[in-house]
């Protein structure tokens, strides 16, 4: 069947990746009505473009400018899907690669079968990803599909309502009925949204054949304040991770990448997975508590500093 679909991706200070992204994209199986950029910081995005064809070759593009003042994770999303009008739209990232051509059709297989609502890819670790971050892309995105819904709450807690915006599909009608992407947060706009299409009786796809090349080389302190982050919107969002358990995951997943640096014979490595954990651990831990720090803690921790501006 001809689906038509829309991506969604928010840019800032492109690298020739983001060529590449459109490439992979042009070759997919399925038919792109619009690649909507929203990117932040106009010069950046000149600096890339000027003496290519940028236009003529990605005849599908349309791009806007916004600053970074006014970037939002929830709000800025939500403005560009009404941008768009395919039934389908996609949210991916600008450093989030498609491994294959079948990315977009194996994504909205589960929508266009009505079988799920929302559905994520499968992240896999780019080539210069060290050992303890491609263990957890393992762990967060195994090779299994599965489709979740709210039943499922009570024994995958908050893994239930996972869904990430590095590469999701959703259907439009679902999307608008349960009242689209927040306004303003800080973080996890995809997550809340997840949370209330489960809310409304739908479902989640996780499609382990839909595959996306995305990976960071945190250091401890970036893994600090994106924790802080995350523990910020957990705080400001009770009605959603409240009463979840969420910390035994990650004391699950510490156990079993030391597990995992043993049998690959890297135990050294477990050293830097404990600095690692701490950090994250604390800035959740801090994060979740950040009405109680002063403002200019809560800026310092923070990954993104110009929320606290607006």
């Amino acid at each position: 069947e001809n689906m038509m679909v829309d991506i969604i991706i928010p840019v800032y200070r492109p690298t020739k990746r983001l060529f590449e992204l459109l490439d992979r994209l042009k070759k997919q199986t399925v038919q792109i009505q619009k690649i909507f950029l929203v990117n932040t910081e106009q010069k950046y995005f000149d600096l890339l473009i000027s003496g290519t064809n940028f236009w003529r070759m990605y005849p599908n593009v349309e791009v806007t400018h916004i600053s970074k003042r006014e970037f939002d994770h929830g709000g800025t999303r939500r403005r560009a899907v009404t941008h768009t009008d395919s039934p389908y739209f996609v949210m991916m990232t600008d450093d989030a690669l498609p491994a294959d051509n079948m990315l977009l059709e194996n994504l909205l297989k589960p929508l266009t079968e009505k079988k799920a609502q929302v559905s994520y890819a499968r992240q896999l670790p780019d080539e210069d990803c060290g050992a303890i971050e491609r263990f957890t892309r393992d762990f967060n995105y195994p090779a299994e599909s599965r489709i979740k819904s709210a039943e499922d709450i009570e024994t995958m807690g908050i893994k239930a309502f996972f869904a990430s915006n590095v590469c999701a599909a959703y259907d439009r009608e679902t999307y608008n009925e349960v009242g689209g992407f927040v306004k303003k947060t800080i973080f996890n706009e995809d997550m809340i949204l997840a949370k209330s299409i489960l809310d409304a009786g739908y479902k989640i796809a996780y499609c382990a054949d839909a595959k996306v090349i995305h990976s960071h080389n945190y250091s401890g302190i970036q893994q600090f304040r994106r924790n802080f982050d995350l523990g910020v919107s957990h705080a400001k969002y009770p009605e959603v991770f409240g009463g979840v358990k969420s910390e035994s995951e990650g004391i699950r997943l510490v156990k079993q990448t030391c597990n995992h640096l043993c049998a690959i014979k890297k135990p050294w490595l477990i050293v830097k997975l404990f600095w690692q954990s701490g950090c994250k651990y604390l800035g959740y831990f801090f994060g979740k508590r950040y009405t109680s720090l002063p403002d200019k803690w809560v800026k310092k921790c923070s990954m993104n500093k110009e929320f606290w501006e607006q």
